[in-house]
């Protein structure tokens, strides 16, 4: 079994429709370490050397949170600020996170199309996240593709929140019970519940 933990930051959770019942998901799953970074850092007061022993107890660290201004909540950029350190993450002697998984877990308000040469963002979603890629490359771990919502402000009313949640439980689980595919989600440049790579499911 894979040492699963997921880091969830959203500072709107109570009014989170899509990441509300995710987080709740995600809480429920056996085996897995989940940890409320907004609750547990509410004044941005990070515990360095609490987080890193952190990812050295974890084979894979998952970010759930939703896509603002094309990148992160603030909380997960201070985070990354302060716990991927030189002589720790990177750098001479910064090898602790080597041969680790990287994930993020996405919402975006905007529409699938819109990330696309043609659409309103003129570019793909994952062109946004290189920062977070490159990030992950520099501490010789390895960057997965996100597992992603798109036009979650209207997931409620299009039904899709259910299936969504239910997808994102799945994929735990099987990264959990090393059934996930992640050389085959290589080749994806996102994962959606419509299509999640887990060994042994059609």
């Amino acid at each position: 079994m894979a040492r699963l933990l997921v880091y969830y930051a959203h500072p709107g959770h109570r009014k989170s429709p899509v990441n509300r019942p995710m987080a709740e998901a995600a809480q429920a799953v056996d085996g897995i370490t989940f940890a409320d970074l907004y609750r547990t850092y509410p004044r941005f007061e990070i515990d360095v050397a609490a987080e890193q022993e952190r990812l050295l107890s974890s084979d894979v660290i998952l970010f759930q949170c939703p896509l603002f201004w094309y990148s992160t909540p603030s909380l997960i950029k201070e985070w990354i600020d302060l716990v991927l350190e030189h002589g720790f993450a990177y750098g001479a002697g910064g090898d602790r996170l080597t041969g680790k998984t990287l994930m993020f877990a996405l919402t975006a308000a905007g529409p699938e199309q819109a990330y696309t040469p043609e659409g309103y963002q003129h570019f793909p979603l994952r062109t946004f996240l290189s920062p977070l890629e490159q990030s992950a490359r520099l501490c010789h771990m390895r960057f997965a593709p996100p597992y992603v919502l798109h036009s979650s402000l209207k997931a409620p009313d299009a039904g899709w929140v259910a299936p969504h949640v239910e997808g994102y439980r799945r994929l735990l689980i099987a990264i959990r019970d090393d059934s996930y595919d992640f050389d085959a989600a290589a080749a994806m440049p996102i994962v959606t519940y419509e299509a999640l790579p887990i060994t042994g499911e059609r």
